[in-house]
């Protein structure tokens, strides 16, 4: 396993319903410092991606955010990370976090959460890449995703293979375990 390993971290620009969704954020980002490993993230400052965030930094993790210029302002922009990168767009943003980290976990979030595991998933289908893409299911939340997934294969839509490229695991405990092995 590499000690300096870059962890991508799709997450909510929110904080959802739910409080254990920014306590599973912050103990993310604490669990990225505690091995050593880089956080590459959206660059916001709010919602989950903010937790995540100042856990990371608070601990002492290397940070790499990256933010198109129009969200700017809607995510606050957090300026004092190790890097902050601004793109010009969204496909751009997916591009640069996904090329400077060696694993993704997808926290709870929305639209742009959805559209980001979608695209790394379809990515590792094509061959594309193997880094490992790992749901952090906290509180059951991506339950419907993984139904979702499950529909689209038993339907013919996708090959078997495709449940494979991605894990579910319910804690950061779990999480933890899964980036040590699929880093190795």
């Amino acid at each position: 396993m590499s000690s300096s390993a870059s962890i991508c971290i799709f997450c909510g620009a929110r904080a959802g319903k739910l409080p254990v969704y920014g306590q599973a954020a912050a103990e993310t980002g604490q669990m990225i410092a505690d091995m050593g490993w880089r956080l590459v993230y959206g660059a916001g400052d709010i919602g989950l991606m903010g937790e995540v965030a100042r856990a990371a930094q608070a601990a002492g993790a290397e940070t790499l955010g990256v933010m198109p210029t129009h969200l700017v302002r809607q995510e606050v922009a957090k300026c004092d990370l190790g890097q902050l990168i601004l793109t010009e767009t969204m496909h751009e943003r997916k591009k640069v976090m996904f090329m400077n980290c060696d694993a993704i976990v997808v926290l709870p979030g929305g639209g742009g959460s959805l559209d980001e595991f979608f695209e790394v998933l379809t990515w590792r289908q094509l061959g594309l890449h193997a880094k490992p893409i790992i749901l952090l299911d906290v509180a059951g939340y991506w339950q419907p995703l993984v139904a979702l997934l499950d529909h689209v294969v038993t339907e013919g839509f996708a090959d078997g293979s495709m449940r494979g490229f991605v894990q579910v695991v319910p804690d950061v405990a779990a999480l933890k375990v899964a980036l040590t092995d699929g880093l190795k």
